[in-house]
């Protein structure tokens, strides 16, 4: 049931999931999935990756290698619940900053709550914009992390812009995101767990499987690997790579404002 891949001129901003919107139509959508799974997010993304989820997120904060410095600032785009801005700050010693930014509010209620209860409220801020027009100066971050949320932005273009804009010179882009499966067996196996047990599992936890079903579409339609890391390119960014994770069903991209 593999769905062929899109690339729409900027990226995915009338694709919610494989069904057509009108321009302008997605976000809505989109930000009412997340409302609907906020409580019960980060259960699932165990369910979902079977816990291979914390492993790539790791792999991701160790390539990132924050640095111990206390000037040193990440902004982690889409990151509502904190996932990656805890790891950063804790792989740092606790002397980074993270700014955790996402539109979805719900999300950031989570991730509020989490940072209290680890006692990590000083090392992070949440902020409620948009990708796609971040509220903060030019050259204002050492580092900027996104996971698992790029495909959700309907304006893939503008936010990889946005992103080298607040990056400072010599600042990094890390984006860990759903790829294209490399190996033939496992493509078939991924499938049938994907749109068949995925949507089931969230049914089941959260009493609504609807967004799963957007979620495991909207990784169909996101670009591959290589044609992700040439609208990296695009946005100016230098020395861009990727690295496959469990046969490419994650991939994390990197690139340095140069």
């Amino acid at each position: 049931m593999t769905a062929s891949r899109t690339l729409a001129e900027g990226g995915m901003e009338t694709s919610y999931g494989f069904r057509d919107v009108a321009e302008g139509e997605k976000q809505g959508l989109v930000n009412e999935v997340f409302h609907k799974v906020a409580k019960r997010y980060d259960i699932m993304n165990d369910v979902m990756s079977a816990g291979m989820h914390r492993l790539w997120k790791d792999a991701m904060v160790a390539a990132l290698h924050p640095s111990k410095n206390p000037s040193y600032k990440v902004l982690d785009v889409a990151g509502g619940t904190g996932d990656i801005a805890f790891r950063i700050v804790e792989a740092s010693k606790r002397q980074a900053h993270v700014t955790v930014l996402d539109i979805n509010a719900s999300m950031l209620q989570v991730g509020e709550e989490r940072a209290a209860k680890k006692r990590l409220s000083d090392n992070v801020t949440f902020v409620e914009a948009n990708a796609e027009a971040l509220p903060f100066e030019d050259n204002s971050f050492d580092a900027y992390t996104v996971a698992f949320g790029i495909r959700n932005v309907p304006r893939i273009d503008t936010a990889l812009s946005e992103a080298f804009r607040v990056l400072k010179r010599g600042g990094r882009l890390l984006v860990l995101e759903f790829s294209e499966v490399q190996l033939p067996v496992l493509d078939e196996v991924y499938d049938q767990w994907s749109f068949k047990a995925i949507p089931k599992f969230g049914q089941m936890i959260t009493g609504d499987g609807e967004p799963y079903q957007y979620l495991v579409e909207s990784i169909r339609k996101f670009p591959n690997q290589k044609d992700f890391a040439r609208m990296v390119e695009t946005a100016g960014f230098s020395r861009v790579a990727y690295t496959n994770y469990t046969g490419g069903i994650v991939a994390l991209h990197s690139g340095w404002k140069i």
